[in-house]
């Protein structure tokens, strides 16, 4: 093998342990968020884990950003398992869907304690400017 093509799959395996670290710590990210998240509602999350189920682009100020979804079970009493999902865009919540009380559908909400900016308009003001 003559040197370039060396150098070539080496960086390639370095490309693919630093992709799969960079999953690895948001995974942790991803389970205390969901952790805290859990908790703030009432709920428990159940197997102390998330798995990663999509990945999307949203358009964000002209620009686009790269979303991952995780889901993950709670249980209001211990005994149900209800499924419930987190979006994260880096290190923060974007936004999460949970099951209502006493209603196994999701309830999506959009996070108000991100600092991250969001396309999402209220009905009311939608119908005001209409």
């Amino acid at each position: 093998m003559n040197s370039f093509s060396d150098l070539f799959w080496m960086l390639g395996l370095a490309a693919l342990i630093a992709s799969w670290y960079r999953l690895t710590r948001a995974r942790e990210v991803a389970v205390r968020a969901a952790t805290a998240l859990s908790r703030r509602h009432g709920l428990q999350l159940l197997d102390q884990s998330v798995g990663l189920r999509a990945f999307r682009l949203q358009g964000v100020d002209g620009g686009r950003r790269l979303e991952r979804c995780y889901a993950f079970e709670v249980s209001e009493d211990g005994q149900s398992r209800q499924p419930a999902k987190i979006w994260m865009a880096g290190d923060a919540v974007v936004s999460y869907a949970l099951p209502h009380s006493g209603n196994p559908e999701l309830e999506t909400v959009v996070a108000s304690e991100t600092d991250l900016p969001t396309n999402v308009i209220s009905l009311s003001d939608r119908r005001r400017a209409h």
